[in-house]
């Protein structure tokens, strides 16, 4: 199906997205933002989260948040066309695998805005806005600290193992998003480090905390000394692993850093919270568009998140080596592949 790609100009206000989201009952004089989760739910410290802080933001517009927790796929349309039968003015759907359901329900409710993170919009769509993020430019940037890190600069963090220059990614599911968070963290570490073994493994679920944690305690055992994770909930698993076994982790989506404070070294992120003001902001000055926005380190929407407790370990080489990375992709000096199909040359 034809695709519609636009930009959407993020206002910045301190260096920061501006923030949005919020929603009632079905009070007429009240204004409801809604959103259905995947199946992970609340809680799962990434993309669902994520969605439902920026739902919270959109108080100052005059909007109430509601949200209804998806158990299992077949809740999906149900439970968007609920939200809009209620008489929610825009229902969002959180994630790749909601996409059919999502569109469905727009088509179903052609008088009630839809927006979907990590959905590609459709021109037949009007009231549908889709979310994509360029989750390659973060991945490559966690790859470019990795890559440093767990070699020439393995003596910074007693966390770090010397000598194994190997590095891990833990994946929830195959999907688009996933795969461009994969492949930019591939290529990061490659850039930089050459000769580092990157292990990769896909757990098959977003919800399998217990399996995360497996996969990240197999991948510790083949001396990885940084496991990323863009894996949902099961990615606290994976943070919980790299907890356990004193190495370190990178978060996914959200800063992960207060879930696991002396492990979690720097989330991969992309601004789910603000992207959904954003959309907020527009249906209450009225220039709400259908089609697809896509974000990225252009917009400020993409990169890394703040080391916290480890900024005074991380050397001023490797944070020069972030900067002159982040620069090299905006200037277009530095290409990012977004599938492994484009770098199966690397992956062998």
């Amino acid at each position: 199906m034809k695709k519609t790609m636009l930009m959407l100009t993020l206002l910045v206000v301190a260096g920061a997205l501006v923030f949005a989201g919020g929603r009632p009952e079905a009070d007429p004089d009240r204004r409801i933002a809604a959103m259905a989760t995947d199946v992970g739910g609340l809680g799962d410290q990434s993309f669902n989260d994520g969605a439902y802080q920026g739902l919270l933001l959109g108080a100052p517009y005059g909007f109430e948040a509601r949200v209804v927790e998806s158990n299992q796929q077949t809740d999906y349309i149900p439970n968007l066309s609920g939200l809009a039968e209620d008489g929610a003015e825009i229902v969002f759907a959180v994630g790749f695998l909601m996409e059919d359901a999502v569109k469905e329900a727009a088509r179903m409710h052609p008088d009630t805005l839809f927006g979907g993170i990590d959905i590609g919009g459709d021109d037949d769509l009007p009231n549908f806005q889709g979310i994509l993020y360029r989750e390659e430019q973060s991945g490559y940037l966690a790859g470019v600290l990795a890559g440093l890190m767990t070699k020439d600069h393995a003596d910074a963090i007693p966390r770090l193992r010397p000598d194994h220059n190997v590095v891990g990614a833990v994946l929830g599911m195959l999907v688009p998003p996933v795969e461009r968070f994969e492949v930019g963290f591939i290529q990061g570490v490659k850039s930089v480090n050459p000769d580092a073994t990157v292990l990769s493994v896909t757990a098959g679920s977003f919800v399998d905390q217990a399996g995360g944690r497996e996969a990240a305690l197999a991948m510790i055992e083949q001396g990885a000394d940084i496991v990323f994770q863009a894996a949902g909930l099961t990615g606290l698993g994976v943070i919980q692993a790299a907890d356990e076994e004193g190495v370190l982790a990178i978060g996914v989506d959200i800063d992960q850093n207060h879930v696991a404070p002396d492990a979690v070294l720097t989330s991969a992120i992309k601004k789910i919270p603000e992207s959904v003001e954003v959309v907020l902001r527009s249906i209450a000055e009225g220039t709400f568009q259908g089609g697809t926005v896509s974000y990225g380190l252009a917009e400020d929407a993409t990169g890394l998140a703040p080391f916290h407790g480890f900024d005074s370990m991380i050397p001023q080489e490797v944070k020069d080596a972030l900067e002159a990375a982040r620069q090299g992709i905006l200037d277009g000096s530095i290409e990012i592949a977004t599938s492994r199909s484009q770098i199966q040359h690397l992956m062998d």
